[in-house]
């Protein structure tokens, strides 16, 4: 155990030197909420231990970082479904959903020996302190942007620091994307980190005319059936879209979940329009399809109002 954590310790960027002058925690006293919290935290940390140990549940024993990565995505979207709602206690027990992950993850790490729930704690609670030298240091920041401008230079320090960055040629403003996430949200980090820079429209205006382009692009190339230039051409589209989500500070990710659910409501009242009127929605002519279609948005503004 003690080489693992030297091993950490020795690729841990350096924290202040002030670092407990300039700890969040009060009078350095914990207070009873945080006492209680971390009395909590182990509890829970003591129940993954026991669900994974010989003779606890079949089911978590069995699992892999492979296999929970379904999982960890599912409660993610949980959360932001549960952010929307006005129900407290729903978005606190989803919010526990998604920290067991958390917990279930670092219990099979410490099992292979690779880390603790400590490392990673610790390792969050030092990055915060390093990225906010503005609040925990001496330095100062005016405004969220040039918050957001020493943000990205002090994690390519810290990537540096750690031996990440093998080549200055390497070093990229858009180091750090990962290309496993969903595409849009790929685009959205991607466009976010080349903005921060100064690489971005100067009003909202000139995304639509972008918009307008890539649009009239796509429609000559399908006028010319382009074939695999058409995937391409939607491509940009799409790209351009998460660039004006972006701009006007919108998640394209969730705009297009709440998208996908609108459709989904719209739909299912469809559904069941049809079948008062004793059909099934595919035996609906498809002129009556946007009259229901109508009907269903106007039901459901006037749910909303």
């Amino acid at each position: 155990m003690t080489a693992r954590k030297n091993k950490r310790a020795a690729t841990r960027p350096k924290t202040q030197k002030n670092l407990k002058e300039k700890s969040p925690r009060k009078n350095g006293k914990k207070t009873a909420r945080q006492e209680e919290a971390g009395a909590w935290f182990e509890k829970l940390v003591g129940v993954m231990a026991r669900l994974r140990a010989p003779g606890g549940c079949p089911w978590d024993r069995e699992q892999t970082h492979a296999t929970l990565r379904t999982y960890l995505i599912e409660e993610a979207y949980e959360v932001l479904d549960a952010l929307d709602g006005a129900d407290d206690v729903k978005f606190a027990e989803e919010l526990g959903d998604l920290l067991l992950q958390v917990v279930f993850h670092a219990q099979m790490a410490d099992e292979e020996g690779r880390f603790t729930i400590v490392d990673v704690i610790r390792e969050i609670y030092e990055k915060m302190i390093r990225r906010h030298p503005h609040v925990f240091g001496e330095k100062r920041a005016k405004d969220a942007a040039e918050v957001l401008r020493n943000w990205e230079i002090i994690k390519k320090e810290e990537r540096r620091e750690k031996g990440e960055m093998e080549k200055e040629a390497a070093e990229s403003v858009l180091d750090g994307v990962p290309r496993s996430l969903p595409a849009l949200l790929e685009g959205y980090q991607l466009t976010r980190k080349a903005a921060r820079i100064g690489f971005d429209w100067e009003n909202v205006g000139g995304i639509f005319e972008k918009l307008q382009e890539e649009t009239e692009e796509l429609r000559q190339v399908l006028e010319k059936r382009g074939g695999k230039e058409i995937e391409g051409e939607v491509g940009d589209i799409l790209f351009v879209a998460v660039n004006l989500a972006r701009f006007l500070k919108i998640d394209p990710e969730i705009a297009m979940k709440k998208a996908g659910g609108k459709f989904n409501r719209r739909f299912r009242e469809m559904e069941r329009m049809a079948s008062e009127e004793g059909m099934t929605l595919a035996e609906v002519p498809r002129w009556r399809m946007e009259e229901l279609w109508e009907e269903a948005k106007g039901r459901e503004s006037k749910v909303k109002s």
